[in-house]
């Protein structure tokens, strides 16, 4: 607590599709082991390092596990603000990483071997919550940045545009978004499945399901040690014990893309130039963090939505964990490259728990 702290930052190399191998891509990154990505082709010749490589073999078990999830869900649970967020280019994988196949619904869930870290992280968190004696209460929150208009996946009716504001005390937040409390594995789970069936996808060249929106989901857990014999009159679990109020924020950012590449017009053109410019300004923040506290300068997080929401995250009292999501092609090649690079600069940017 109050210790500079790294944001960890894991790489996982998807499988070349079955399109990439009929139009004979070649494989242009390789896992050297020990944390180490090697890309080679033609000009280029680089080596990456990061806390963890999953290359196309890796399940979604080993990337639960080897990632640091576990340890993030049980800092969540100890009052931390802990964050994950997958970014990469569109169709890179960031989706399946975090939620597991697309097609999967409440009527038809998916292989347990296929899901993804959410799915993992609900588990692990009920599972520690009932281990460790304590009384948890959970709520989330489902919110999606669409065209930088911020709007709420679990309120009923039409999605519709929410003030964001700012407070000295809690910082940037959403106002009047929904919080829905759960008790269960299937109740956050279909919390989940029913925020993302209304979230904006859309079907371009490089992606069928190509998400056209940011989403953040907060897992809110306030604990309490049960006290044995609560005095009278002390209510939830005694005064004794007192409470500490942690999140879990799972971030799905919509993938950079190319409009030629992607075949993009009219309002696909739009939505596009709006994801593009929020994940220049969310690189043009990490730059500037990873510089030495000393030498920072302001640091622009008004600049877009989605840096003021990831501003705590990033900059201040959170512990984030990063999954970048590559292409193994050789087409892929150049936004395989500016993945690396951004990941590479998130890996010294420090925060203070």
């Amino acid at each position: 607590e109050g210790r500079e702290t790294r944001l960890r930052v894991v790489l996982r190399v998807r499988p070349l599709t079955c399109t990439e191998r009929r139009r004979g891509d070649q494989q242009v990154v390789h896992s050297l082991g020990d944390g180490a990505v090697h890309v080679s082709a033609a000009r280029h010749d680089a080596t990456f390092g990061f806390s963890a490589v999953f290359d196309a073999g890796a399940s979604q078990e080993a990337v639960f596990e080897g990632s640091g999830m576990r340890q993030l869900v049980e800092l969540a649970i100890d009052g931390f603000s802990c964050t994950v967020f997958a970014f990469g280019q569109t169709g890179s994988g960031k989706t399946y990483t975090l939620m597991g196949p697309l097609a999967q619904s409440e009527t038809q869930p998916a292989s347990p071997a296929l899901l993804g870290l959410m799915q993992r992280s609900f588990t692990c968190l009920l599972e520690q919550s009932r281990s460790r004696g304590s009384d948890l209460a959970l709520s989330a929150s489902y919110l999606e940045i669409y065209n930088e208009q911020v709007r709420d996946l679990l309120s009923p009716g039409p999605p519709c545009a929410l003030p964001l504001r700012w407070s000295k005390t809690r910082g940037f937040y959403v106002e009047n978004q929904l919080s829905v409390e759960f008790e269960s594995l299937e109740a956050i789970v279909s919390l989940l499945l029913q925020g993302s069936q209304r979230r904006r996808t859309s079907a371009h060249a490089l992606n069928r399901h190509s998400s056209r929106s940011h989403a953040l989901l907060t897992i809110h857990i306030r604990s309490r040690a049960v006290s044995a014999h609560p005095a009278p009159g002390e209510g939830w679990g005694g005064s004794a014990c007192p409470s500490k109020q942690g999140t879990l924020c799972f971030v799905d950012l919509a993938g950079s893309e190319r409009v030629k590449e992607t075949g993009s017009s009219g309002e696909l053109s739009v939505e596009a130039n709006s994801i593009n410019r929020s994940l220049l300004a969310l690189g043009h923040c990490i730059s500037l963090l990873a510089k030495p506290r000393g030498k920072r300068t302001h640091i622009p997080y008004r600049d877009s939505k989605l840096t003021r929401l990831l501003a705590r995250s990033l900059g201040s009292s959170g512990i984030t964990l990063m999954v970048a999501c590559i292409s193994p092609s050789s087409r892929c090649l150049s936004e395989t490259l500016s993945t690396l690079h951004y990941a590479s600069r998130a890996r010294r940017v420090t925060t203070r728990p």
